[in-house]
């Protein structure tokens, strides 16, 4: 081989070797970092009420992982994939639902969110959203309806939402004045918000003056008007002539009243009822009915009556000049039964091939058991409104619902309705409790300071005694309540707290979205009561009604 050929060989070695270790090097440094273990798992909420320059979002941390989530929030970009290095917010802590507002944005723009949650051991990020900011705004449509039920000092008015606009309805009402053309800066009223027709009740006017209204609507841009309209008060005249009712039925908690409007006075009755106190000459302002319109004979429930108690009662009647009341008559309720024992004559109630038994607190009868009615379906499955009750039992284990009950969303137990009140899932004659009836019962207890340990089931897990865990503060159970720790089903699956709380629904709504319920913790010897979004399942007690 001659002199050239071995030294084309060397560079050509030389050039092989340089090349393999190169791609050696570009391996190593392609090779991905391993994900770090133990971060939490969280969710992103979807965007809303989107203006030119903000939104709000959020999300929900559904395990903390292996340490406690220090900071959550979303974080923002025009670009993919945002991270904590870009636009983002804090707020707050630890597990469950929380709520972003998106800041800085400008007009027609694309933005990408996701909810972010940091513990010791790294952030997670949840799925990606994205969104687009608003061009031109657009303020509600609304209509103004007409004026009735016009007195002295009062009147009913209301409106119309045709459209929104461009973002969510966030108040709605009426708004009055002596002069034309009246806005939200003059005298108004806040009626909820939402589509559709609403009510609105105008009050502490001044008699004989004409009175300038419209309707109005306010979204996340401004505020639309309805047409005015214009009224005037009524000039001072008679009001009603009635005579009160004998009391009839009268139990440990309730009695029987009514009136008998002899004389509507200068104009048509439009209210009625009874009042009654623990104080002679009851009024509007103490405990009372609200009956209908008309005249003549009329009946009334005395309802959340004390045992043992002498009672004031009056018929009233009310027009357009005023307030009459009758003749003022009295009574004494009954004797009470005892708190902590069965419902007087009514010890249990079998309900879908299921014994439940009863409990009496403060005149209440409540069911001693959380409900344990329906199909149970899987954790991996959702409840629909298929007019078939389902249920959730913790872990997917039968024996949970037969010791602590089933859990339940809040649209389930009120079978997909949104009243006060309502029968739900409960048997004839029950009802969900109201946030009403539980305050009622807590005050009864003494205080939500107290209530909680006279509620909760006594003994812990470690002892061997019952089914809390340590320290169980407080627990006696006097009450008879027996609240056990069901624990939760998150909104997006997966069980929580066992041993730990007992949440129940109420029936009482704060939004479209969100409802109100009580939570009594281990750890405590109080009952708080709450409001989240309607998506976890909790327990749910019945109340009679």
């Amino acid at each position: 081989m001659g002199q050239r050929a071995k030294t084309i060989n060397v560079i050509t070695t030389i050039i092989l070797i340089v090349f393999l270790i190169g791609c050696t090097k570009t391996n190593e440094e392609e090779e991905p970092e391993p994900e770090p273990t133990g971060i939490p798992e969280v969710t992103t909420s979807t965007i809303s009420n989107i203006t030119q320059i903000a939104a709000s979002g959020g999300g929900e941390v559904t395990s903390e992982g292996d340490s406690e989530v220090t900071a959550r929030g979303v974080c923002w970009n025009t670009e993919t994939n945002p991270t904590l290095t870009n636009d983002h917010t804090t707020d707050g802590n630890g597990e469950g639902p929380f709520l972003s507002t998106i800041t800085g944005l400008t007009p027609e723009n694309t933005y990408y969110v996701r909810a972010y949650a940091t513990n010791a051991n790294g952030t997670a990020f949840g799925e990606q959203v994205s969104f687009s900011t608003v061009s031109n705004p657009e303020m509600p449509v609304v209509l103004t309806i007409e004026i009735t039920n016009v007195n002295q000092t009062s009147a009913t008015g209301g409106g119309t939402i045709i459209s929104q606009g461009t973002s969510q309805i966030i108040a709605r009402g009426v708004c009055w004045n002596t002069s034309p053309e009246p806005t939200f800066d003059d005298n108004h009223t806040l009626d909820g918000g939402g589509y559709g027709s609403y009510t609105s009740e105008i009050t502490n006017l001044n008699q004989s003056t004409t009175y300038y209204l419209r309707a109005y609507a306010r979204n996340l841009h401004g505020t639309g008007y309805g047409d005015e309209v214009s009224f005037i008060t009524m000039e001072a005249g008679d009001p009603p002539t009635l005579i009160t009712s004998t009391i009839t039925n009268i139990s440990s908690n309730s009695a029987t009243g009514g009136g008998d409007i002899t004389n509507q006075g200068s104009s048509a009755v439009n209210e009625r009822g009874v009042c009654w106190s623990t104080s002679q000459d009851p009024s509007l302002d103490d405990d009372h009915t609200t009956d209908g319109p008309g005249s003549g004979l009329y009946s009334s429930q005395l309802e959340m009556l004390e045992g043992e108690t002498t009672y004031y009662v009056r018929a009233y009647a009310i027009n357009n000049s005023g307030t009459g009341y009758g003749n003022e008559v009295s009574f004494t309720t009954e004797v009470a039964g005892v708190t902590g024992e069965p419902c007087p004559g009514l010890p249990s109630v079998t309900y879908e091939g299921q014994e439940y038994n009863t409990v009496f607190i403060g005149g209440q009868c409540w069911l001693k058991e959380n409900l344990n009615v329906g199909l149970k379906i899987l954790d991996s499955e959702n409840m629909t409104d298929n007019g078939v009750i389902e249920k959730y039992c913790f872990d997917d284990l039968d024996e949970n619902c037969d010791i602590y009950g089933a859990l339940y969303t809040w649209d389930e137990i009120m079978k997909y309705t949104n009243d006060p009140a309502a029968q739900g899932i409960c048997p004839d004659g029950w009802h969900i409790p109201t946030d009403d009836d539980y305050n009622f019962t807590i005050g009864f207890l003494g205080s939500e300071f107290l209530a909680g340990g006279k509620m909760k089931s006594t003994g812990t897990i470690e002892a061997g005694t019952g089914l809390w865990f340590e320290p169980n503060a407080g627990a006696t159970n006097e009450s008879g309540f027996t609240a056990h720790p069901g624990g939760e089903r998150f909104s997006q699956g997966g069980f929580h707290s066992l041993g730990e709380h007992s949440y129940f629904w109420t029936s009482t709504e704060l939004s479209e979205y969100s409802a109100w319920y009580i939570n009594i913790y281990y750890q405590w010897d109080d009952v708080s009561l709450l409001h989240t979004i309607k998506g976890p399942s909790y327990s749910v007690r019945c109340i009679r009604d």
